[in-house]
């Protein structure tokens, strides 16, 4: 029985998952911000590589080639795909380059373009060999992903993120890192419209940590200010988008603030869905299928959009926390599936 260890390199976080023939086993993933450089990812990997096990094939995708850490997307993925190669050694090692399948890392150059980003692709792919039609919505924590299966193939319009945000299926709106300044310009406070600091002062994860629904293996990365991630310190936080102090307004102030920011990002993605969804090429019965962090959102974006929700893990039969790193999962069952001879044209 073939084990392949599926990653997907993000330029906030590295995600793993092991797969036994075609079970998904285990999953991992760890903080890697990679804008402050590739030391925490070269750590990361020998961390999810020890705790994983050995493997005889590894495959990855990634988003991460568009970090500061690199000057271009072209050297981003070459970048990577090296830091990968030299971190799995001695270990076979594929890149999955979406619509040209798997390539060695000798390829890497040729097929930057379709390595780039291509992990949205991974996992709608295996959600189309099990659902005939749907909506797969992947909120993370920094961008969704929606993209429709529609009679069994992936549909998605557009391929580049240049392509897929102005199609509505890329929405660079995430759970945890999206900054409050960029869900609005202006906030509902004590009965009248606040213009918001333009200013890194708190993020998503402040939102959802004052709201208490933010458990903690979601909540990985630092702070804006690196202070504590408290519900107090996330209320001090929100409070300096709109100029004022935790202490100037109850708790319950900023509750309601809180809320309104989720609404705003939920808002963003459902518009993004009804977006997509105007094409009229799915049927009005093809279920939203949740992955990721923020698979409750997605929920609610499907009821939104009067439709059902279905939850990724059960739709591809994937242990419960697989969901959260659906790309890894997918790369990994991809890879087990063309050695298998199991593959079939997305």
């Amino acid at each position: 029985m073939e084990v392949v260890i599926g990653w997907d390199i993000g330029g906030a976080h590295l995600k793993a998952a092991r797969v036994e023939g075609s079970r998904v086993v285990a999953t991992r993933q760890a903080a890697t911000p990679l804008w402050l450089g590739l030391k925490s990812l070269e750590a990361a990997f020998d961390r999810l590589k020890t705790e994983l096990g050995p493997a005889d094939r590894h495959a990855v995708t990634m988003t991460g080639e568009l970090c500061d850490a690199f000057p271009s997307r072209r050297q981003g993925v070459a970048g990577l795909a090296a830091l990968a190669e030299r971190s799995l050694a001695p270990n076979l090692v594929s890149l999955y380059a979406g619509r040209a399948g798997f390539v060695g890392p000798e390829k890497t150059a040729d097929c930057a373009v379709d390595i780039a980003s291509a992990n949205w692709l991974a996992s709608a792919s295996v959600l189309a060999r099990k659902l005939e039609n749907a909506l797969f919505i992947d909120l993370g924590s920094t961008t969704t992903d929606i993209v429709p299966v529609a009679a069994g193939r992936v549909a998605a319009v557009g391929y580049t993120d240049s392509e897929r945000l102005r199609s509505g299926e890329l929405v660079y709106v995430g759970l945890t890192r999206s900054f409050v300044m960029a869900m609005a310009a202006r906030a509902p406070f004590r009965g009248v419209w606040t213009p918001l600091m333009n200013e890194y002062f708190a993020n998503g994860a402040d939102v959802f940590r004052v709201l208490e629904a933010l458990p903690a293996e979601f909540d990985l990365m630092a702070t804006a200010d690196g202070r504590e991630k408290t519900v107090e310190a996330s209320r001090m936080r929100l409070a300096r988008m709109i100029g004022l102090e935790a202490d100037e307004a109850p708790a319950a102030q900023w509750e309601a603030l809180a809320a309104w920011f989720a609404e705003a990002l939920t808002r963003d993605i459902t518009d993004a869905a009804f977006l997509r969804l105007s094409r009229g090429d799915l049927p009005e019965d093809a279920p939203v299928v949740a992955a990721g962090i923020g698979a409750g959102l997605a929920a609610e974006t499907a009821r939104r959009l009067r439709r059902g929700c279905v939850d990724f893990c059960a739709a591809i039969e994937a242990p419960s926390e697989a969901g959260r790193c659906a790309p890894a999962v997918a790369v990994a069952l991809l890879a087990a599936a063309e050695q298998g001879g199991q593959g079939r044209p997305l």
